[in-house]
């Protein structure tokens, strides 16, 4: 690879594609539609290469992406973050211009706020109910009468209730393989439940649609369930590997940066990439094993065990060996060094990138443009 300027977020495309693969090959024999969710890169390339292992439909977390994503040609598209009215002209105009999007809410008032809006300008805006499976976030309770009044405000309004959705970010907190599965089921059972409910009030609820990548790669069934969703299974990151989902040899992103200094007293390497480049995600700090703000891997992405980005300010990483002081770190890794740091957590650290770097097995880059906004 030619030495680009630092720091650069950098792909291991050989890595992605097989995350891509291993997904997309769970979800097929699992008999289930998979729906990537675009956040974590959102970048065209990626989402093309998921497109055409078999997702179909993406899903994304901000108006901004749906736009760039249908102006792409993927046209459909679930925008899962709870509706407002503010938003309801941008959604509106994606639909005017043939794309599938589709909404989601978790209340009566923005159901209802959705059904006049629709009304007002004749059109029927695809809504999903946002269901609450472990306490994580939003969403109402599978059993609760919310869940039937959000449905009836809809259906009763001249929307298109489409389903239901939920996530399982509890998932995250998790570290064994009988925890994880036990919490896919709880969100498998718990989706399947609500739309359930639904059908039984007669309404309508054509989609049952779930996913995070720890509960993804986890469901031993997925009985009842019309589509999954996950994100960061793309990239994966140090948060996932402390889950348990990947290795550190799965993880597809890294930070490509420079040696620029030492405090050889104190054991430290300075480098070229701090929390502006690395993010704040100090994901890793609270489970098992902490990275610091990163793990330390040679410029080809091989693990240097032992050591992390321990510490980081705004443009400075501080290079350390985790438990001990390394007076020999100015000979290890000398000023112009090259090393990638795996980040905690993929989506956080893609963020402070225009692009990407992607590097494929041969050596060859090309640059992927990533896309901002809201």
């Amino acid at each position: 690879m030619q030495t680009p300027a630092t720091p650069a977020a950098v792909i291991h495309l050989g890595r992605m594609q097989r995350n891509i693969e291993r997904m997309q090959s769970r979800m097929d024999a699992l008999g289930v539609k998979f729906r990537p969710h675009v956040k974590t890169a959102k970048c065209l390339p990626v989402a093309r290469a998921q497109r055409a292992a078999g997702a179909q439909g993406i899903t994304v977390s901000t108006l901004k992406e749906a736009s760039e994503f249908f102006a792409a040609g993927f046209d459909d598209i679930l925008y899962a973050v709870g509706m407002v009215a503010p938003k309801l002209p941008q959604a509106l105009a994606l639909r005017r211009q043939g794309c599938r999007l589709q909404l989601l809410v978790d209340s009566a008032d923005a159901a209802r706020a959705i059904a006049a809006f629709g009304r007002e300008h004749g059109e029927r805006f695809e809504v999903l109910i946002e269901v609450d499976t472990d306490g994580h976030r939003a969403g109402v309770q599978p059993e609760s009468d919310t869940l039937l009044e959000v449905g009836r405000a809809l259906a009763d309004g001249g929307c298109a209730l489409a389903g239901v959705m939920t996530h399982a970010g509890a998932s995250y907190e998790l570290d064994t393989p009988e925890a994880l599965e036990a919490m896919a089921e709880q969100e498998r059972a718990g989706c399947v439940r609500a739309a359930e409910r639904l059908r039984a009030a007669g309404l309508p609820c054509p989609i049952v649609s779930v996913g995070s990548t720890p509960t993804a790669l986890s469901a031993r069934s997925l009985a009842g369930v019309t589509e999954v969703r996950a994100g960061v299974y793309v990239f994966f990151d140090l948060v996932m590997a402390n889950v348990g989902v990947c290795t550190l040899d799965d993880i597809a992103l890294g930070v490509l940066t420079t040696v620029i200094g030492h405090q050889p007293d104190k054991g430290w390497a300075i480098v070229d990439a701090g929390w502006m480049a690395m993010s704040r995600d100090r994901g890793t700090g609270s489970q098992k094993h902490d990275y610091g703000y990163g793990q330390v891997c040679d410029a080809d992405g091989r693990v240097l065990e032992g050591y992390v980005l321990s510490d980081a300010n705004q443009e400075h990483g501080i290079l350390s060996r985790a438990g001990a002081v390394d007076t020999g770190i100015a000979q290890k890794f000398p000023v112009g060094t090259q090393l990638r740091i795996l980040p905690n957590h993929a989506c956080a650290t893609g963020a402070q990138f225009p692009e990407y770097l992607a590097v494929a097995g041969d050596g060859s880059v090309e640059a992927w443009p990533r896309f901002y906004g809201w």
